[in-house]
């Protein structure tokens, strides 16, 4: 048996992800309603909104009334999302949002061009600039992301050796400047991983950057999210990004059915590290209260499996009770 994480952080992106892929705008009481939920569970990093264009993501424009309207619990991290300078100028200048040097890197050249406009040379390129901009801010560099690590709807399979060169390079930019990179997320942003995949590109990142922490970035867009997961928990990572629900997804991935396009579900995968014996410190059963909030907020029956069976505490309470 290989030797698992005794604990594993899940940093929840379902208020970011998930209303931004739905054609509906929300009201904002419900979305605030939400986030202090998921705060109320042990969850400590909560990806609360994005700060991009209206235009083109309009559920996300009222960005800064969000962060302002929540009330704020000690110990919990709010985070927000850029993708542009203009961008990240609005987080900085808007109270409630904590703040993380963030290194964007894609394997894709065709999905940087759709999500961010660029090629992703350009993209590379413009990290060291960003550096600078961290700098300015106080802030130090806190992690990369390479997305469509796995593979792309638009580009097909990705090289492992390319996603590693970029790791590499997220490690050697921040080296140029004296500091160090502490994390790198793989993110599979479009479901194309599969659990053998999974480890082989764990192992060829981990060698190639042992002194860094790994973490991923999960969809679970053709149903093999959890069997990642656990193929990852084998090789020791111990940081996931993770949805309530299974809420989420780019909406620039061309996602044949956007509604299976979502991340991996944190209530399922806290019950797969609960059962495995693996702290995560969030109360399940709170959480699941939270998916189900967010089933009620959408208006449809979403993708999580524990919100709906539930888990195996009352069968075991009555084991217990029996005997």
């Amino acid at each position: 048996m290989p030797d698992l994480p005794k604990r594993v952080e899940f940093r929840e992106e379902g208020p970011r992800e998930g209303f931004q892929i739905e054609k509906t705008i929300f009201p904002l009481a419900d979305r605030v309603k939400l986030v202090e939920a998921l705060a109320e569970t042990g969850l400590h990093h909560i990806q609360v909104a994005s700060f991009v264009s209206p235009k083109h993501v309009p559920q996300m424009a009222d960005s800064e009334a969000f962060f302002a309207a929540i009330r704020r619990r000690p110990g919990v991290h709010y985070a927000g999302l850029w993708l542009n300078e203009q961008g990240f100028r609005r987080a900085l200048a808007t109270p409630g949002v904590d703040l993380a040097g963030k290194i964007s890197l894609y394997a894709s050249d065709a999905f940087a061009r759709k999500n961010n406009g660029c090629s992703a040379e350009e993209m590379a390129e413009r990290q060291k600039r960003w550096l600078e901009f961290y700098a300015e801010a106080g802030l130090k560099p806190d992690f990369a992301i390479i997305m469509a690590a796995f593979g792309c709807n638009y580009e097909g399979d990705i090289p492992p050796e390319r996603v590693v060169a970029l790791a590499r390079y997220a490690r050697d930019i921040c080296a140029e400047r004296g500091e160090k990179l502490p994390k790198i997320f793989l993110a599979d942003t479009m479901g194309w991983g599969n659990p053998e995949q999974t480890r082989r590109l764990v192992g060829l990142v981990r060698e190639a950057l042992p002194e860094v922490r790994l973490g991923l970035h999960l969809h679970d867009t053709r149903g093999l999210g959890a069997a990642n997961v656990m193929a990852a928990l084998e090789m020791g990572v111990d940081l996931f990004d993770s949805s309530v629900a299974g809420l989420g997804g780019c909406p620039f991935a061309a996602h044949g059915d956007a509604g299976a396009a979502g991340n991996v579900c944190t209530e399922d995968l806290v019950f797969l590290c609960h059962e495995l014996g693996i702290e995560t410190g969030i109360d399940l059963e709170a959480l699941v209260e939270c998916a189900r909030l967010a089933e009620r907020l959408i208006g449809r029956r979403l993708n999580g499996r524990v919100m709906h069976a539930g888990s195996l505490a009352k069968y075991r309470a009555k084991q217990g009770l029996a005997a």
